[in-house]
């Protein structure tokens, strides 16, 4: 699974609480060749440390290390180098496993608990800047769900859509817009309002930024019969068909797309620019920890690739370097970014990605402040 899957309620159930142990298994990973074939050295080497691990865990029975190790070692078969992204994360106990390709690297480790490791999933779905495209016209309405790495059509909430009745030419209606009538009889009405009604259901579960693509008269229409188009970040006037391809589509959408992400990090700029002259601004990662874990911190930003290692003392981040890690200090979090960012939208945080170096007299990383 990727990241698009991650929705509240399969977060909740990864996060429950499960008989001991609940493995989970993390490793960095690359998208090409040469580099990608060490991965599955990386991968081998890595699930015969969890299975010594589970051995010598005096907290696991024989029975239960045999049944976590199989889980495991199913998934290790089944993970598809091919589709490899930054990351892989592997949960496993003595009855399921569940494998995560990510757009974003996570450490190399091995954590049994009694509840999988979701701060690697949450960190990369909130620095992907998930977002929805409609792309529809009178007689086809198809979803795609948008990352920062491309477009894929969805198959959920009763998408793809056709209209029941059949147009003369469709590809020729589409493309030069030859429909005067179309768009004001009360079929095509029906339709447009039974897209709408799918796509408020999507919308209610799994909110994110919405861009639309069709014609005008296809928009106009969409916005008088239905409420979803309102909310929409984005309008692009270009015909569609049921056939257009992902990367056709994306080619249309890239200025909307760019000049959403500009306004986007411009509020964000604007928000840290006010939280300061009102002294409810916080900067660093020690400041933002202590914010967040106390719950005065309403926006926490970071730098896209911004990641560190530290130590845990007193409830505080003391940083360190490279040289120190979990296997040699207890307290010691490889990836406290992430962490921070899980804990801060647990608290109802809203998370937000800035670019490099933007953050740079701040300690790479800020939150402003609800009191």
């Amino acid at each position: 699974m990727d990241t698009d899957a991650l929705t509240p309620g399969l977060l909740q159930e990864l996060r429950r609480t499960r008989p001991y142990p609940a493995l989970s298994l993390t490793m960095p990973t690359h998208r090409k060749a040469p580099e990608n074939a060490q991965d599955a050295v990386r991968l081998r080497n890595l699930v015969a440390e969890a299975g010594s691990r589970l051995e010598a865990d005096p907290r696991v029975s024989r029975e239960t290390a045999a049944a976590v190790k199989a889980q495991l070692e199913r998934a290790a078969e089944e993970v598809d180098q091919r589709r490899a992204l930054d990351a892989l994360v592997i949960f496993a106990d003595a009855g399921e496993y569940q494998i995560w390709q990510l757009p974003r690297t996570a450490p190399e480790r091995v954590v049994l608990s009694d509840s999988y490791l979701t701060r690697n999933l949450v960190s990369a779905k909130a620095r992907s800047q998930h977002f929805w495209v409609l792309g529809f016209s009178a007689e086809h309405a198809t979803l795609f769900s948008g990352t920062n790495d491309g477009l894929h059509a969805e198959k959920k909430g009763g998408f793809p859509l056709t209209a029941p009745h059949e147009a003369p030419n469709p590809q020729r209606e589409e493309r030069i817009g030859d429909t005067p009538s179309t768009y004001t009889s009360e079929d095509t009405r029906n339709f447009l309002r039974s897209v709408d009604a799918k796509l408020r259901g999507i919308l209610s579960t799994d909110p994110r930024p919405l861009f639309l693509v069709g014609l005008a008269p296809a928009l106009s229409l969409l916005d008088d019969v239905g409420e979803s188009a309102s909310t929409a970040v984005g309008r692009i006037a270009k015909g569609t068909t049921a056939d257009t391809s992902p990367a056709e589509l994306l080619k249309e959408l890239s200025p909307a797309l760019d000049d959403w992400r500009q306004q986007a990090a411009a509020g964000i700029r604007g928000r840290l620019d006010n939280a300061k002259s009102s002294h409810s601004f916080a900067g660093g990662l020690d400041e933002v920890w202590t914010a967040v874990r106390e719950g005065r911190a309403g926006l926490v930003t970071a730098e896209e690739h911004f990641e560190q290692t530290a130590r845990i003392t007193d409830g505080h981040l003391e940083l360190v370097g490279p040289d120190v890690t979990p296997g040699t200090d207890g307290q010691v979090r490889e990836d406290v970014v992430d962490e921070l960012v899980e804990a801060a939208l647990d608290n109802g945080c809203e998370v937000a990605f800035v670019a490099d170096d933007s953050l740079a007299g701040h300690g790479r990383v800020a939150a402003v402040l609800r009191f």
